[in-house]
């Protein structure tokens, strides 16, 4: 007998949940035929409208928008603040390991030991030099041999300490082996080390580090600061002979001004000002304080931040110092955290006619005195 056919299977019939991830085209879940099943290439359609796009840039705006919270934005900047702090750390180290002059070798000798610059007192003596460059014709200027000391500035910074005394470079002292000299002459007869030893003994205080400024990098570091800006009485002077001469002419009238690194070194090289001829070393030793004071406002304004890697990269070069650049980056510290002092400056109490007819200025003992503990406590 034929055998009887097969009962048809029976099947069971599940409804499917939707799928994480689409099918292909015809496998279930997958895209309708003539439509991609990949997101983003030309979208889907559902049942509120159109083909939309999937992961278009509108939704990937909007999505980044919803993760971006308060928290988020404030540990972001942050982290670039701390980013551009130590880009600017490394720079400074860097510039002043490989582009940092370092002083005479006698130097080291004649100065007193002292704690870090940012924790502990140190006294500073910044000096500047007369010395022009060749070709100038600038009454009195010397362009070759021994150079004095054009400014001599102590700073007395760290460990809460903030004080500043300038000493006019005619002021008369005994220079050990030429008598009675003027005090720039030492920088002269023996550099900067027998600047430091006569000034220690004059004004019988210790000197822990020397700063030198050196005039064919300063105008950068002013440059790289965005120039600053100076308050003052009215200054004209030809430095170098001036413009006709191929030096430089500043004029400056009496105010505010926003100077530039070329400006800056003429104010601070300026011996005399054809604007006030009267005007003595304690006009120009204020002068050079106010500059001073200008560069450390601006270095601490807000603008000044988005300058800082300029500013560490061309601050080492700028001076002639002993300190290395952890001591330099402590020393800048303190004097960035430490308030502005008052301006001050040896004042002689009457003149002397030295062995040569020149004249001289003469500070008594009492007002040395005076003098060096104002120093020594601010």
């Amino acid at each position: 007998m034929p055998s009887e056919p097969d009962p048809p299977p029976r099947y069971t019939r599940y409804r499917a949940r939707p799928r994480l991830l689409p099918g292909r085209e015809g496998q279930p879940g997958g895209p309708e035929p003539g439509q991609t099943g990949r997101r983003g290439r030309r979208g889907r359609r559902d049942a509120r409208g159109p083909l939309t796009p999937r992961g278009s840039r509108a939704q990937r705006v909007a999505g980044w928008w919803r993760r971006l919270t308060p928290k988020r934005v404030v540990l972001g900047l942050l982290s670039l603040i701390v980013a551009w702090l130590l880009l600017s750390l490394v720079l400074f180290l860097i510039s002043s390991h490989f582009e940092r002059t370092s002083p005479p070798s006698n130097v080291a000798g004649v100065l007193d030991p002292a704690g870090f610059p940012l924790t502990s007192a140190n006294n500073i003596l910044v000096l500047g030099s007369d010395r022009r460059p060749k070709g100038s014709k600038e009454p009195g200027a010397n362009t070759s041999g021994p150079s004095r000391s054009d400014s001599i500035l102590l700073l007395r910074i760290g460990g809460g300490h903030d004080a500043r005394l300038s000493i006019p470079r005619d002021t008369v002292i005994e220079i050990p082996g030429h008598g009675e000299q003027k005090i720039n002459a030492a920088y002269a007869f023996g550099g900067p080390a027998l600047s430091i030893s006569v000034i220690k003994s004059y004004l019988g205080i210790p000197i822990n580090h020397l700063v030198e400024v050196n005039f064919e990098d300063f105008p950068q570091l002013i440059d790289a600061m965005g120039g600053v800006d100076y308050t003052g009485g009215c200054i004209v002077s030809r430095v170098d002979g001036g413009f006709s001469n191929g030096g430089f002419t500043l004029r400056l009238p009496k105010g505010t001004h926003h100077i530039d690194g070329k400006q800056a070194l003429a104010l601070a090289r300026t011996r005399e000002n054809l604007c006030a001829p009267n005007e003595t070393d304690l006009q120009r030793e204020e002068h050079q304080q106010a500059l001073f004071t200008d560069m450390k406002s601006r270095l601490l304004s807000p603008s000044s931040f988005f300058r800082l890697p300029l500013i560490a990269w061309n601050a080492p070069p700028a001076i002639i110092s002993d300190m290395s650049g952890p001591t330099l980056l402590g020393l800048f510290g303190a004097l960035a955290t430490a308030g502005t002092p008052p301006t001050r400056v040896l004042k002689p109490t009457g003149s002397v006619t030295l062995p040569d007819g020149e004249l001289g200025l003469h500070v008594s003992e009492g007002s040395r005195r005076s003098a060096v503990a104002r120093f020594m406590g601010g």
